[in-house]
């Protein structure tokens, strides 16, 4: 039986939706955060060398990283469902978005909660330059790109109500997590009614409220 490695707030999230959405069967191992740091406790590293989550066992088979995971699961346990046909357009913007969230645009949001940190973190001796340096940053950099992903992502919601096409599938699920994070930083109705749109179909899902169930509070950090 599959084992999820579960840290509390966070992208294991969407593997127990995953697996609800697939009706598998499924363990849960909680971890929480550390309360000063946010970051995962040293004993995931018992799991997976990286000390990460999410992190998977199977048997006696270690899956880390989301999009693994995902891969993982959908191709053994799927039959099918939740992934285009090979060689339709769905599935090359299936590939496209299964790696799109992880691979560009999360790395934007991460580096923005960083900056974040470092404003309100920095020894007040050296607050000033500190902030003038993560401001030029965002103004340069994270702010274009940021919304350059975001007006990308509601383009293609625009195209069909998911992101492959007009069923759901397993890179909707990836997609979750970018679009939760964009929630929690703009107002998603005013700025980009789609992916709010987007998001309230995947609130909606009995199998993702199901996983909240399971999984136990979820709120991400700003």
């Amino acid at each position: 039986m599959i084992t999820v490695h579960h840290l509390e707030n966070s992208r294991s999230q969407r593997v127990l939706w995953l697996l609800e959405e697939l009706g598998l069967e499924y363990e849960i191992k909680r971890y929480e955060r550390d309360k000063t740091t946010s970051l995962a406790p040293p004993a995931l590293k018992a799991v997976h060398p990286l000390g990460k989550s999410p992190v998977i066992t199977d048997g006696g088979l270690v899956v880390a990283e989301t999009g693994a995971i995902i891969e993982y699961i959908v191709d053994k346990y799927g039959g099918g469902r939740l992934i285009p046909p090979p060689g339709s357009p769905e599935r090359l913007r299936y590939t496209y978005w299964m790696h799109a969230g992880e691979g560009t645009v999360m790395p934007l949001m991460v580096m923005s909660l960083i900056f974040n940190r470092v404003d309100t973190a920095s020894p007040w001796l050296i607050r000033p330059v500190a902030k003038a340096i993560t401001a030029q940053v965002r103004s340069a950099y994270l702010g274009p790109n940021l919304k350059a992903n975001l007006d990308h992502m509601e383009v293609e919601l625009g195209r069909s109500a998911w992101f492959a096409g007009p069923e759901m599938t397993a890179a909707d699920v990836m997609m979750s997590f970018p679009v939760e994070a964009a929630a929690v930083r703009a107002d998603l109705k005013t700025e980009y009614p789609k992916l709010r749109a987007f998001l309230d179909r995947v609130h909606a899902r009995p199998a993702y409220n199901k996983a909240l169930e399971r999984g136990g509070p979820y709120a991400l950090m700003s």
